[in-house]
């Protein structure tokens, strides 16, 4: 059998009635519970400033970090609460930081600043003080703040090289979703650029020439230049848009190969899709895990690492795992106990971390860490039901 088998996955869609309910996933549209907005009061000690948005709007603003985040140690953001915790990879949390609600995607600078996009807005945290600095709102109307996997609000995000502005593509349930510009000295944002429906990712070129946010419920990825602004949507569906909305076979995360900047995603540990993000040409290549997948990631080398989150059938598909793949496209499959959700990688190479949030039921609340040598891995508690995560 190829690596290519099942011609079926295109009809493969979600069923109505109970049965639905059971196979309910994160390819499939739906909505949150509502939850009340974090307040932004800044914390203890810092004197805040006012910024105004260009809503008219404010922001509580403190003084940027002068230290270096702490080596080592892991962020993670708490979509099953209001916080972001820190991990020490030997101990477990080490304290949490409050940024608002359900906090999904999260990036931090080369200043200790992490930017940590939530439902109500854009957190910025002093990595090194542990300290909000700013509630950044965004622009477009997502509706009432909620919870849950369909929840309004920022879900990835990514920050230009030079540091200048950081991107958060911002989910509106029910429709096309937007990419926000925030300016990462004035707090506020300054741009919206329409995208497609649900963002999950965004990613920027090495250069900082052009963004990528990729949409799992349009199968496609927009791509934005970030001088123009001017969007351009490529379509990525290896198995066809048969089942729309309730398919789930469409893409999820995406890293950018720095050979070369084009984009990897990964698909049902089959399919591995590269994208020129310049021409819009995709080309195919096989995976090995053959499981549902979500997280993606690269390293400067070239090697890719990617999260199975566990089959969508079980007669056919097999479990969770984690795929690292070297720039050759030779792969080794590192079983996980449990659905994960998105992954970093020490700055060693050596280790994995794989958060066990997950968008859909079977999350648990903490990491799982990969000996990427030996293939050994042990379970970490930290955090509640944490996405995403970044290395300090």
């Amino acid at each position: 059998m190829t690596k290519y088998r099942r011609a079926s996955r295109t009809a493969r869609v979600l069923l109505p009635g109970a049965v639905a309910v059971v196979l309910l996933s994160g390819c499939a549209q739906g909505s949150g519970g509502a939850a009340s907005a974090a307040g932004s009061t800044p914390p203890a000690g810092v004197s805040p400033g006012s910024v105004p948005s260009s809503s008219g709007s404010s922001v509580t603003v403190a003084p940027a970090p002068t230290g270096k985040p702490a080596p080592g140690t892991l962020l993670v953001g708490d979509f099953g609460s209001d916080t972001v915790t820190f991990v020490g990879p030997a101990r477990g949390a080490t304290g949490s930081v409050k940024v608002g609600t359900a906090p999904y995607g999260l990036v931090v600078g080369e200043d200790g600043r992490a930017w940590v996009a939530t439902a109500e807005g854009v957190a910025v945290v002093d990595t090194t003080t542990r300290q909000r600095l700013a509630l950044v709102p965004y622009e477009t109307d997502t509706g009432p703040v909620t919870t849950g996997e369909y929840r309004g609000g920022g879900m990835g995000i990514a920050l230009a090289p030079d540091g200048r502005r950081v991107y958060v593509s911002v989910n509106v349930p029910g429709g096309n979703g937007t990419l926000e510009v925030i300016d990462t000295t004035a707090l506020r944002v300054t741009d919206t650029v329409p995208v497609g429906r649900r963002p999950f990712d965004v990613d920027v070129s090495r250069d900082g020439a052009e963004v990528y946010a990729t949409n799992h419920d349009s199968f496609d990825v927009t791509v934005v230049s970030a001088g123009t602004l001017k969007p351009r949507r490529v379509e990525v569906a290896p198995y066809g848009t048969e089942g729309g909305l309730g398919s789930w076979l469409k893409p999820h995360y995406t890293a950018v190969r720095p050979s070369d900047g084009k984009l990897l995603l990964p698909f049902e540990g089959e399919r591995l899709v590269v994208v020129d993000p310049r021409t819009g040409r995709t080309t195919i290549e096989p995976m090995t895990a053959n499981t549902h997948q979500h997280g993606a990631t690269v390293t400067a080398d070239g090697t890719f690492l990617t999260v199975g989150t566990g089959p969508i059938d079980p007669d056919e598909d097999r479990g969770p795992s984690l795929t690292v793949r070297t720039p050759g496209g030779a792969e080794r499959v590192y079983p996980l106990e449990g659905p994960h959700e998105d992954v970093a990688v020490s700055e060693d190479g050596r280790t994995a971390y794989v958060t066990g949030g997950f968008t859909r039921d079977g999350y648990w609340d903490g990491l799982s860490i990969v000996d990427l040598d030996t293939g050994d891995t042990r379970r970490l508690e930290a955090g509640s039901r944490p996405l995403g995560i970044a290395v300090l």
